[in-house]
């Protein structure tokens, strides 16, 4: 890597909080690998393909929008990025349901802790259909709106970005170093540009909701199916938000290790493709808005396989008043947020009385 990108590495390092590694380690998810890849564009020193792809960028200033008012820094090597899928029906996404006018919510929402030394990861998903406590955030308007208990989603449909971090960072007392979000039709047009995603289902899917049907057996996945499972819920387990999320960490698994079987950075083709569609499907804080920044960030992530990283649900518990939502459970939610705030691997007592247990799936994908 050329003496600008080591340099870029260090700058975006020390804007993160966190100390830099000391290894370069393979990317965590879809939009970690685009940064890796962009970082192997820019060392090769092709000029044309950085602009292309910083002017792909779009990104949200979240520091600006949050100020003070939030978790203090902590210096111990590891970091916490924030990675959202949203579902808005405007545009392009329309086809997945009645045209919202561009609102949104966060479909998918995962804290993807990097620990010191960035070789191992935890991955905490967020049932979108979570009872929280949402804090007073700011519109799109500009208006305040006031803090009050709802659902988890509703707080990137209030606020955006910033008020969905916000939210995430009263929850768990940890401040989140970047954000990383993407939507279905960006989310599709990754999958395609791998070439698919090969993964084995144990049981047919038929779901009326997403639209996919599947026989058990082998399969390879386009970006259209790929989106049908990780948005399949009725038709699995007991039809429940924390079914459908073990289907999407199962299918982060087996992207990963897609993207190491075909060879993305021994591929230039592919990898421009990779590289020119990822950048435009995503949406990052200020901190990542520029290639330069991915550059440093990527730096970090290279290496971390599917075997590396802990992949587990937030403790949750049906909420009595509602049957079809869930909240936190308060001293074992404590003790997921306590280990990463300290660094240290989620302990299993953590997940032992959590509704997620009750709504197994299976092994439906392999």
């Amino acid at each position: 890597m050329s003496q600008d990108s080591r340099g870029s590495g260090r700058r975006a390092a020390r804007r993160s909080r966190r100390k830099p590694t000391t290894k370069r380690r393979r990317a965590l998810t879809i939009t970690a690998w685009t940064a890796a890849g962009v970082v192997l564009l820019g060392g090769a020193g092709l000029g044309y393909f950085y602009v292309k792809y910083n002017s792909n960028l779009k990104s949200v200033d979240i520091d600006a929008a949050l100020g003070k008012d939030r978790p203090q820094n902590v210096d111990n090597g590891s970091m916490d990025i924030l990675v959202l899928g949203s579902d808005s029906r405007g545009g392009d996404n329309a086809q997945y349901g009645a045209d919202d006018g561009g609102s949104a919510r966060s479909d998918t929402a995962m804290i993807v802790h990097l620990y010191d030394g960035h070789k191992q990861a935890s991955i905490v998903s967020i049932p979108r259909d979570t009872m929280v406590n949402r804090p007073a955030c700011t519109t799109s308007g500009g208006k305040t709106a006031k803090a009050t208990f709802e659902q988890f989603n509703e707080a990137f449909t209030v606020g955006g970005a910033p008020c969905a971090v916000k939210t995430v960072e009263k929850m768990s007392g940890i401040r989140m170093d970047h954000y990383i979000e993407v939507d279905f039709t960006g989310f599709k047009k990754i999958i395609d540009s791998l070439g698919g995603v090969p993964l084995t289902t144990t049981k047919p899917i038929n779901d009326p909701g997403s639209h996919l049907v599947l026989p058990a057996g082998s399969h390879k996945l386009n970006g259209e199916q790929s989106l049908g499972l990780v948005r399949t819920r009725k038709s699995v387990g007991v039809g429940s938000d924390l079914g459908r999320i073990q289907l999407q960490q199962a299918f982060i698994k087996a992207l990963i290790k897609q993207v190491k079987s075909i060879g993305v950075f021994d591929n230039p083709k592919r990898l421009l493709s990779v590289a020119d569609t990822a950048t435009k499907a995503i949406t990052t804080d200020k901190g990542l808005g520029d290639v330069k920044s991915l550059m440093g960030f990527a730096a970090g992530l290279q290496g971390i396989g599917s075997e590396n990283m802990h992949m587990v649900t937030l403790p949750v518990m049906d909420w009595p008043q509602d049957k079809d939502r869930v909240i936190p459970l308060e001293k074992e939610s404590k003790l997921v947020w306590d280990a990463l705030r300290a660094d240290q691997p989620i302990p299993a007592e953590a997940l032992q009385n959590s509704a997620n247990d009750q709504r197994m799936t299976g092994s439906i994908v392999q």
